[in-house]
């Protein structure tokens, strides 16, 4: 077998060459691949192209797959994850989907049993094409080698274009090792599938125009399209321009600074209290790169009632779906902003307003109890952005009550700095993310925000950051619950604990109420843990050493845990109960 230097356009080779030559035309930097049986000459290959691809070992396939989520998110390139078939194939699949909600692009290949088996449950078989056909953007089953270079180069395609999203490719294991001259120069064939036609019409930039210009409570609802289309400086200046106040999904912190004047933070159930009163009283709703999601309306018909609708998306299927617009615009959101930049007035008339919002803002911000003795999970995340402000950070988040105090209390001021799984609310979400934007950022401090639930469910990528040199941080925010679960239990089922609680249970048992005596003798030990793994690692329970603990876990030569001891009876507040409107909001 030639070496990939030898290999020319005119040489006979195998699938798994022409596959892994394909990711490194597409300059792929690297990709997060778990080895099995049908994936071998796969892994083979890349041995030969080492020089031209990072491929870097994941502990689980779950763990490969968010891994490439994070090189996708903050680099806005595709990521790509790698598995045999069968159960590894089935490992990717949530990340698959969590990739498809939250419209991130991701080339996930699978190994396959080869095409004579297939069918017949042969071993370490699934039929993941069928598994993954409802989560995935496009999805293929090689059954040709001479289809490979085209199926390669329409993955690319599909996962990065339009709507960005996740494309499965399927390899049978004979199709790995088949041969052929590949003709490199195959065209595509994706009939139906217009990218180039999205884009707004010089009429629909006008009205557009004209609404802001007649608004007198204008509001823009900033979404992940922002992010993912790379607008967010013509979603600057349009704010610069125009002097809208701005909200954001917690897909879109970042689009605009956190600090902005105009900046209203994050709306929806968790958002500010400025935020949702912001969009009860607007006269006119911009809603760019968003889809009106159930987070962010709650009862739909209520949302932005008294408001005229401007919906701005390159998915038509998301225009009308769940919010009807007065002014439905399909387009690439950032050709409709830099169309609209170039004709928008300035809003003199609007004074009122912005001081109203901002009155709010200075009355009802996002708080907790400074004089709580201990450490509260919103004042470490506070002290962290403080800390972090003035260098390259990116921050990851499980899902959870963190999650939701990071989106609030971390100050973010640029877009693909920040990563949620948000669509799916995949709990294990933030280590391998992390490590994902530590690859892809190796000058970066890379720091996963995470509760001890989610942290458990993908731990074993501890062994990756170590073995890989991935100097992630880990700001474990330790309260030995599942602290989301538990605030429901608290606001909606009278605090009744239906396994909840993360210690053992026989301490639960002795004190009678099922929340545990954990204060004295927290389970797991995650300094021990963190330390088998190779890692640094500390606890920090006193508030008056969090601000040294977290310089010493900023400064620390590779991966860190800081398993931060917080309470278990925090509430993530404001809280607009599922369904409900702003007037039902929850702020005590």
């Amino acid at each position: 077998m030639a070496t990939a230097d030898q290999a020319t356009d005119s040489q006979l080779m195998n699938g798994a060459d022409i596959l892994v030559k394909s990711l490194v035309d597409h300059d792929v930097e690297v990709i997060f691949a778990y080895p099995g049986g049908a994936s071998m000459p796969l892994h083979q290959a890349l041995t030969r192209y080492k020089d031209r691809i990072r491929t870097i070992l994941p502990r689980h396939e779950q763990g490969g797959s968010f891994a490439a989520q994070g090189y996708a998110r903050t680099t806005g390139k595709p990521g790509i994850c790698m598995a045999t078939s069968g159960p590894g194939a089935t490992n990717l699949v949530t990340a698959i989907a969590d990739a498809k909600l939250d419209s991130i692009p991701i080339i996930a290949i699978t190994g396959q049993v080869p095409t004579k088996f297939i069918g017949l449950d042969a071993f370490q078989e699934t039929p993941i094409v069928e598994i993954c056909r409802g989560i995935t953007k496009h999805h293929y089953l090689v059954t040709d080698i001479k289809d490979l270079p085209r199926v390669m180069k329409e993955a690319f395609h599909v996962a990065t274009t339009g709507r960005p999203g996740p494309v499965l490719i399927d390899m049978p294991k004979d199709i790995q090792n088949d041969k052929c001259v590949p003709d490199w120069d195959a065209p595509m064939e994706l009939p139906g599938y217009f990218v180039d036609t999205q884009t707004a019409q010089p009429e629909q930039i006008k009205q557009v125009a004209a609404a802001i210009k007649h608004a007198k409570r204008p509001l823009i609802y900033a979404g992940g399209g922002i992010i993912a289309s790379g607008s967010s400086g013509e979603l600057r200046e349009l704010v610069r321009k125009t002097g809208i106040p701005t909200t954001m999904t917690v897909m879109g912190l970042g689009a605009i600074p956190s600090d902005d004047p105009l900046s209203l933070d994050m709306l929806g159930m968790h958002g500010s209290v400025y935020a949702n009163w912001a969009i009860r009283d607007a006269d006119l709703l911009i809603a760019l790169g968003v889809r009106f999601d159930d987070r962010v309306t709650g009862k739909v018909e209520a949302f932005a009632q008294r408001a005229k609708i401007v919906h701005i998306d390159i998915d038509p299927s998301e225009i009308n779906k769940i919010k009807e617009a007065h002014i439905p615009i399909v387009s690439d959101v950032k050709y409709a902003l830099q169309e609209l930049n170039k004709i928008v007035e300035p809003k003199d008339d609007i004074a009122d307003w912005v001081e109203q919002c901002q009155t709010w803002k200075r009355e009802h911000p996002f708080k907790y109890d400074p004089n709580f003795e201990g450490i509260t999970q919103q004042h470490a995340i506070s002290e962290l952005s403080r800390l972090t402000q003035d260098r390259k950070t990116i921050i990851s988040v499980g899902v959870g009550q963190h999650q939701m105090w990071a989106a609030q209390f971390y100050k973010f001021k640029y877009p693909r700095t920040w990563m949620s799984s948000s669509g799916l609310g995949t709990m294990g979400f933030g280590l391998p993310a992390a490590m994902g934007a530590q690859a892809a950022h190796p000058d970066a401090l890379v720091i996963d925000i995470d509760g001890d639930g989610s942290f458990q469910m993908n731990i074993q990528e501890l062994a990756c950051c170590y073995c890989e040199n991935l100097p992630v941080k880990v700001l474990l925010l330790n309260n030995q619950h599942l602290g989301m679960v538990v605030q429901w239990e608290d606001r909606f089922y009278k605090s009744n604990r239906a396994h909840t609680y993360l210690g053992p249970t026989h301490h639960a048992e002795a004190t009678g109420d099922g929340d545990g005596d954990y204060a004295e003798d927290r389970y797991p030990d995650f300094v021990t843990i963190a330390k088998g793994y190779g890692l640094g690692a500390a606890t920090v329970r006193d508030k008056a050493d969090l601000v040294a603990a977290l310089e010493e876990m900023i400064n620390y030569d590779g991966p860190y845990v800081l398993d931060v001891q917080v309470p278990y009876q925090e509430h993530v507040l404001p809280m607009i109960p599922s369904g409900h409107t702003v007037d039902d909001m929850i702020t005590e």
